[in-house]
């Protein structure tokens, strides 16, 4: 594993800052100053592309490519375009650079950027790909002996959800209301959620078009990156609806992701093994290699005013199926994917109850409460708190990071309909 790669810029230089130069991940940005625009990490900086695009540092194209605030048009530019601006960048910002004089004054502090989407979202399709979240949900839900559903070893099951959904981090998450089925009456009402849950994911990010199906090679190629994503969950609203087409309105409140999109090239020193199987899979969907990546994967969750207490602590590479095979399986069909599709990883959960990345894992169904370091208890979310995901792969002597993902939970509204 290669060791760290040092930049001119003083602050990326350290084990533990999360945008080192081996890094270079891409988000969208804006100041007081500047209209929103693209730009890469480096340190506590931030280099303005769209700028260093008018200065002539970066040519990737005839035309200007950085006047738009999204990288959905370098993502469709291609791999060899991506693999040429990572190494203009590289050039750019590395100890020693000749354009050091000239990028310098580019470099906006982090402190003073609020970020934005970094990515128009095509489409969104969130998985269930995690063994050991579908086993403990199955569990809970149908018995141990019949935790997987039969297909669940053959095919990463997913479900289309809703791109309009996607936010930011740091964006407010207003609990929904929903219609809702207890036990206990014959009928179910319209009523706020009262199991609203996190789901720890990754999301990985397709960069260049299909319209045919494509292998797991092929669909490797196509990722652009990868973010932090959590696909907040109305547990009681899904319990009612899910049956017989699965999520619906539980799962299309809000999807937080995290603000920079770290791509494949940063992650490659630290690629990962499938988990064993039970079974072979079908020739289209068989690992190739090393598909998943070993990403420290850790959640807090802060009551309103009060200290935040780690709650969960996983790693990517504990799930059943990678991101390539998820993609591959979703062109099989011949399902056209466009630059800025969205999958989501499905949880991932570890098998140890700390490694559980949903709270309805933690408090298996609500039935064990969690007591945080402040003394509070959740077995769900409450108004106020504030869920956080981070992640990070760690190198020798740097850190591969992706920003905060986070969001607080709003009251649900007196009355939706209210007008």
């Amino acid at each position: 594993m290669t060791g760290l790669k040092t930049s001119w810029v003083a602050s990326a230089n350290t084990a533990d800052c999360p945008f080192p130069l081996n890094n270079l991940p891409y988000g969208v940005f804006s100041t007081d100053e500047l209209e929103p625009r693209c730009g890469v990490a480096i340190g506590d900086m931030i280099l303005d592309c769209q700028a260093a695009e008018e200065a002539g540092l970066i040519t990737l194209d005839e035309a200007a490519v950085f006047d738009v605030p999204f990288w959905n048009d370098v993502m469709e530019m291609g791999t060899e375009t991506w693999v040429a601006l990572r190494a203009r960048l590289f050039e750019i910002l590395s100890t020693g650079s000749a354009d050091q004089v000239q990028a310098e004054p580019l470099l906006v502090p982090m402190a003073d950027g609020t970020l934005h989407l970094p990515f128009l979202v095509s489409e969104y399709t969130d998985f269930y790909a995690g063994r050991h979240h579908a086993t403990n949900v199955g569990t809970m839900f149908r018995g141990a002996e019949n935790a997987l559903p039969p297909n669940w070893l053959h095919i990463p099951i997913g479900y289309n959800g809703r791109a309009s959904s996607v936010v930011v981090s740091g964006t407010d998450i207003r609990r929904p209301w929903g219609q809702l089925k207890s036990p206990d009456h014959d009928l179910p009402a319209f009523l706020p959620c009262r199991r609203f849950d996190l789901e720890l994911e990754m999301g990985a990010i397709v960069g260049t078009p299909s319209d045919s199906p494509i292998t797991v090679d092929e669909a490797d190629a196509h990722i652009f990156g990868y973010v932090l994503l959590n696909d907040w969950s109305a547990r009681d609203i899904q319990a009612w609806e899910y049956q017989p087409l699965g999520p619906f309105q539980a799962k299309a409140t809000a999807t937080s992701i995290s603000p920079w999109i770290v791509t494949k090239a940063a992650l490659e020193p630290f690629r990962a093994d499938a988990p064993a199987r039970e079974f072979e899979l079908l020739p289209h969907l068989r690992d190739t290699g090393p598909m998943l990546y070993d990403i420290d994967l850790r959640v807090t969750l802060a009551p309103k005013g009060k200290a935040p207490t780690e709650i969960a602590h996983t790693n990517y590479r504990e799930m059943y199926y990678s991101a390539a095979q998820q993609l591959a399986h979703h062109t099989s069909s011949g399902c056209p994917m466009t630059p800025g599709d969205l999958l989501g990883s499905g949880t991932i959960s570890g098998a140890d109850k700390h490694e559980r990345g949903s709270l309805l894992e933690l408090s298996w169904g609500g039935k064990e409460p969690l007591t945080l370091d402040t003394g509070d208890t959740r077995t769900f979310l409450e108004d106020g708190d504030t869920l956080t995901l981070r992640g990070a792969a760690h190198g020798d002597g740097y850190t591969i990071g992706f920003g905060d993902c986070s969001g607080t939970v709003l009251p649900a509204l007196d009355d939706p309909y209210k007008r």
